[in-house]
């Protein structure tokens, strides 16, 4: 059975995506409720393009939209959401303490691959950093601790926030 491999080009969702999922997640956390009017004054756009980018993601079914006007991710939505934050913090722990990356570069350029990883991928940046945190490679360490995470799925359903792993 062969899988079709997508190159980045042909990914689903866009790093200005992403930055919408990611902010519809974080005001509905923080405040209770999303409007458009929010997410324009949370990213610094205006009204209408937040609008057509809204719309867009309600036609690939990641947000909807209530009688309100409030928006919330869909299931597929806050599944996605969950995927890049869980990529987001282990890109950035492996470029910070693997690679040597200083923390701003590892933050500006794990924000910049969090949606382009795939589930295969991650699951092995998963297993790889798991190892690495119980010091089963030898002088290699970092300091996110994934040892109360049995698998990806469990590491995956307790990724809250955009902020880092404490």
């Amino acid at each position: 059975m062969d899988k079709k491999i997508h190159h980045t080009h042909e990914n689903e969702l866009t790093h200005s995506m992403v930055h919408y999922l990611l902010t519809i997640h974080k005001l509905r956390e923080v405040n209770g409720y999303a409007r458009v009017t929010d997410i324009a004054r949370d990213l610094n756009l205006t009204k209408g393009s937040v609008s057509t980018a809204v719309n867009n993601l309600k036609k690939k079914s990641l947000v909807q939209e209530n009688e309100s006007k409030f928006l919330m991710l869909s299931d597929r939505g806050h599944e996605e959401v969950h995927k890049i934050l869980s990529s987001r913090t282990l890109l950035f722990y492996f470029l910070r303490d693997v690679i040597g990356a200083s923390e701003e570069y590892a933050h500006k350029d794990s924000c910049l691959m969090e949606h382009l990883l795939s589930n295969e991928t991650r699951t092995g940046l998963f297993n790889f950093m798991k190892k690495l945190d119980s010091g089963n490679l030898g002088e290699l360490s970092t300091k996110i601790d994934l040892s109360k995470y049995s698998s990806i799925d469990e590491f995956l359903e307790d990724q809250k926030g955009d902020t880092y792993l404490k």
